[in-house]
């Protein structure tokens, strides 16, 4: 079989739907992935065929341009819906384009990110099954908000009520541009309701999800939480500098905020450098752009390097809170500290929370170097590390891709 895979947004989301679509190929089919340009190297590493969909979401998100300053600004559900929606508003009918070009004569459109909505309008077109892939949970549930909710905020009763608000939202902002490329580009009537009755694969684990193991007992049966979905890539060698330093002392501090800009990353480093009170770390900044020339001797910058390669090797994670780093952290068995920025990111630390490895929530704009060694320090506690190693432990054993990829065949034969 033939799939076509199309997603837009940072490295967290194209990464596991290039491990996705590497799977797929390994069980002897066809897949194509659309990602944003700035995002397809890992895509290559894993040897997927890819398309570059317009855009530039990394030059987007920098320090200088309004979007990145308007979630750094204001990391509320609102607004960082409003600047998503904004790039996706603005790209949409190229995405529409580019997908029903890539996507005739395949047998189904795997759609993710930004670019689902298109996606399922290909889907439509072209007469094929739509399959939705996701990292953020979002299909409703009494179990827990909208991830994109602060946590904590709502009495349970309005779990499930939280999320077809957060998702009724999010199609009004995305609805009208939308709609104009279904009739520019396929000649499709309007869509007024959201979609909600394709499949729909997390690639999340429900050791975390919950803390059941299970997934959410109230969700369809097309919902489904795999497990993560991630692999190294086949080729990829560690540099000697980075052997050296892990073999050179005792397991390291991991520092790195992935894709997160807009915000003042010297002062952030600075903290962080006090914080660490002189112990090893790994340092990667990114797309932050910090200046790392001037690190003290005990730590290392480096470059993007295989989360299931390093996070065992190190004894504590610091990081945004991203749902990749989050479970690649959760699954090597070690704990966090979790500084989120926006979105999701609060969520996932909240899981995390409550999984007890990791305290609670360091904001980025209320961290200074004595919080964040106080949550160090808790994560560091035998128990804690205890029970980061049984976390590990379940979600090692959960064997994400392949539950996709058997979830993906099941459809299609039926």
């Amino acid at each position: 079989m033939k799939f076509i895979a199309a997603t837009y947004g940072t490295e967290g989301d194209t990464r596991p739907l290039a491990a996705l679509c590497r799977a797929l190929i390994d069980a002897g089919h066809e897949a194509v992935l659309l990602a944003d340009g700035s995002t397809l190297a890992s895509v290559s590493a894993l040897g997927v065929p890819s398309v570059a969909l317009a855009g530039d979401i990394k030059g987007v998100l920098q320090p200088t341009h309004a979007i990145s300053g308007v979630v750094a600004a204001r990391p509320g559900f609102s607004s960082t819906a409003s600047a998503l929606a904004r790039i996706a508003n603005t790209n949409a009918e190229s995405w529409l384009r580019d997908i029903v070009t890539e996507g005739r004569g395949c047998d189904a459109i795997i759609v993710s990110g930004l670019a689902a909505f298109v996606g399922l309008s290909a889907a439509e077109h072209l007469g094929v099954k739509a399959i939705g892939a996701g990292f953020i949970p979002i299909t409703p549930t009494a179990t827990f908000a909208s991830p994109f909710l602060p946590p904590n905020r709502l009495p349970s009763f309005a779990n499930r009520a939280s999320h077809h608000f957060v998702n009724g939202m999010l199609w009004r902002a995305f609805r009208k541009k939308t709609n104009a490329a279904r009739a520019a580009v396929c000649g499709l009537p309007p869509r007024h309701e959201l979609w909600t009755d394709h499949p729909m694969l997390y690639g999340v684990s429900p050791s975390l999800l919950t803390g059941s193991g299970h997934q959410p007992n109230d969700w369809p049966e097309n919902a489904y939480a795999c497990g993560q979905w991630a692999v190294a890539p086949p080729h990829w060698t560690a540099p000697k500098s980075l052997t050296d330093f892990l073999q050179a002392g005792e397991a390291p501090i991991y520092i790195g905020f992935g894709s997160m800009t807009g915000f003042d990353s010297q002062k952030l480093l600075n903290d962080v450098i006090k914080a660490t009170d002189g112990h090893r770390a790994l340092f990667y900044p990114g797309w932050s752009g910090v200046d790392t020339t001037k690190l003290p001797a005990n730590f290392l910058a480096i470059d993007e390097t295989p989360h299931d390669w390093l996070f065992p090797r190190t004894s504590l994670v610091v990081h945004h809170g991203g749902s990749g780093t989050t479970h690649s952290a959760a699954r090597a068995g070690v704990p966090s500290v979790v500084v989120p920025f926006a979105a999701d990111q609060f969520f996932w630390a909240e899981r995390l929370r409550q999984a007890g490895v990791a305290a609670e929530a360091l904001s980025w704009k209320q961290m200074d170097a004595k919080r964040l060694a106080a949550r160090m320090a808790f994560a560091k506690t035998d128990e804690v590390v205890q029970r980061a190693r049984t976390l590990g432990h379940a979600m090692r054993a959960e064997t994400g891709l392949l539950n996709a990829v058997a979830r993906i065949e099941a459809m299609m034969r039926g």
